[in-house]
Parts: structure tokens; sequence; C-alpha cells
């Protein structure tokens, strides 16, 4: 499968963002991928859907926010008319039991699909692929966390690496993995499985993102 990039702006110089936009995409970004966080779900807060309405003026790339927060169904709407084009929320924020979780997430599906964004599920280092087992065939994206979420610039945790492969083994679907990639990382994600790899410091602080995003692809 080929390997897609998505910068992830929690890394990008926020008083420019139309800028670091356009120097992603010209750099061979795929997508942009928007870290959303409440200060509940995780211990940060970031933005809301106005910075990814401002961000969709500046851009065609397709713009996947990443809804780290407590019930995300209540903001599907807002993040779909700011312009995302893929949303993912985490299942361990669906509720408290496997069931009640699962049961949550089918109705989210279906309200993003009647709206035409793309659904994506996502789940932490720590959280089995039992838990979105039911989900696998509603959806055609999967989000593995390889960092606990809340903080940009955390290192890689390889103990994902068998959840990716299991995953790739039952999937045959997008899985992007999000948290501590690089060059290195990238290639054990890639390996395992994985076709999407979201990435910030990395190439947000990179001396030139086009080499970056190249090394990631692992095109040279």
């Amino acid at each position: 499968m080929k390997i897609k990039i998505g910068p992830s702006i929690l890394a990008a110089d926020f008083a420019n963002l139309a800028q670091e936009a356009r120097r992603a995409k010209e750099a061979g970004a795929d997508f942009l991928h928007v870290d959303v966080m409440d200060g509940h779900f995780v211990p940060n807060i970031t933005i809301g859907p106005a910075v990814v309405a401002a961000l969709r003026k500046t851009t065609d790339l397709p713009i996947h926010s990443h809804l780290m927060i407590e019930a995300p169904e209540d903001y599907i709407a807002p993040f779909a008319r700011s312009g995302s084009d893929i949303i993912s929320f985490h299942i361990e924020a669906l509720g408290k039991t496997r069931h009640a979780r699962l049961k949550k997430a089918h109705l989210i599906i279906q309200e993003l699909k009647k709206i035409n964004v793309r659904p994506a599920v996502a789940l932490n280092p720590s959280t089995p692929l039992a838990d979105i087992k039911g989900l696998l065939e509603k959806v055609d994206w999967v989000l593995v966390m390889s960092v606990n979420p809340g903080f940009g610039g955390q290192e890689f945790i390889t103990a994902v690496l068998p959840k990716i492969s299991d995953l790739r083994r039952m999937f045959a679907g997008d899985i992007e993995v999000d948290g501590g990639i690089n060059d290195k990382t990238a290639r054990q994600a890639v390996r395992s499985g994985a076709n999407l790899l979201a990435a910030g410091t990395y190439l947000f602080k990179a001396h030139n993102m086009e080499d970056a995003i190249r090394r990631l692809k692992n095109d040279e």
C-alpha cells in the first residue's frame, strides 16, 4: 500500500498556520492531521472547529480531525461543518462498558457517513483490538496511538507494533499510526502494517520538511 504522510499541526507555528499548511503541501504531505484535545479526555487543551475552519480556507489537502475529547458525538456536526474530511473518535471516550462503547460508536459512524465524512476509530496504546473488532466492517480507517495521547514530542511506544500487525491481518483498510514518528519508527510502523503516518515535531521542526517526508515514505 502507498505510504501517506499527515503532518500534525500541533507542532506547527500557530501564528503562521496558513503558511505552515502551504509548506506541508509543497513538501509532499498527503493530508493534515489536527489534534483536538479538551483537557478532560486528555490532560491538554488545543483547538476547536473555528481553527479547523480557518485552516480549511488555506489548503485543499484532506483534513483529519482527531478528536481526543469526551462525548465526541456532540462535536461531530461542528467539526464536519468546519471542513474536516476525516473525523476520528476514541473508543475509550464512549462509555465504561464494551457494549456501551460499541453501541455509541455505531451511531457516530452512521452520522459521519450520512454527512459524507470518513469515519475513523482511534485507540490508545493500552486498548486491546478486541474493543474495536466489532467496528472494523463499518470503518475504512483505524488510528493506532503509539504514545499516550495528550502531548506532542513523546517517544514511540514499541509495544504497539504487534497490535498494528494483528490489526493488519484482520483489516484491509487504512491504518494510521500517531505518536513519536521519525524515520526509524516510521519504518517499524510500516513493516508492521501501517500505511498512514502522522508526524508533528519530526516534520515541522525539520530543516527541510520535503526531505523529512521523503524519509518517512522511505523514498531515499
